[in-house]
């Protein structure tokens, strides 16, 4: 993917990986606490990515998937239009979250992300746009792959969404692309079971 990062002091474009954003962003959050549309605006660019890691984790949980797979569709339909960063409704964006909570989510994060980010890292580059399109797509449809009640169907589509996050997030046209080829078979493998449910279903019905 094609982007733009701060130059270092030796004028060498360097990449500020994702566990380093979320400790700016821990050190920088009001002690009162903070509301989405904080957060939002302080990561900028990459909201994207944080929201798809962040309901695509939420996602594997069950009882949780379908709320995150319906909250999925608000961020992945604007990265389909292009739009620069995730717009929610007023309600949900100034929801405060308790400052304990927040910083307890993002220090489990970051030794996680730690551990990822030694074999994730930027290459393959793409244009930005044109795979901000389609990321947003293929998690369209893993969102509404959430909302299928067959039981623990909502594990992999999270997963993949994870993975898409992380690559995304990373710079990692490699890792990227095994993750929306991953995305498909998942779709198609899904489709069919649901496919076949319905003929038993139906052959049942007779």
């Amino acid at each position: 993917m094609v982007r733009s990062f701060p130059a270092s002091e030796s004028g060498v474009v360097s990449h500020e990986t994702t566990s380093a954003v979320l400790e700016r962003l821990l050190k920088d959050a009001p002690p009162e606490g903070v509301t989405m549309g904080w957060v939002l605006s302080h990561l900028r660019e990459r909201s994207f990515g944080f929201l798809m890691l962040l309901l695509g984790t939420a996602a594997i949980f069950p009882g949780i998937s379908v709320v995150a797979g319906l909250l999925l569709a608000i961020p992945a339909f604007q990265m389909v239009l292009g739009r620069p960063v995730p717009v929610f409704p007023r309600r949900i964006a100034e929801r405060r979250i308790a400052m304990s909570r927040f910083a307890a989510l993002i220090r489990r994060a970051i030794p996680v992300l730690r551990v990822l980010e030694r074999f994730i890292r930027p290459r393959w580059p793409t244009p930005f746009q044109t795979t901000k399109r389609v990321v947003g797509l293929s998690i369209l449809v893993l969102g509404v792959c959430l909302l299928i009640p067959i039981p623990l169907s909502n594990i992999p589509p999270g997963l993949v969404i994870m993975l898409i996050a992380i690559a995304y997030l990373e710079e990692d046209g490699a890792l990227l692309s095994v993750a929306l080829a991953a995305s498909l078979a998942l779709v198609v493998a899904i489709a069919a079971v649901v496919w076949g449910t319905v003929e038993t279903t139906l052959w049942l019905g007779r």
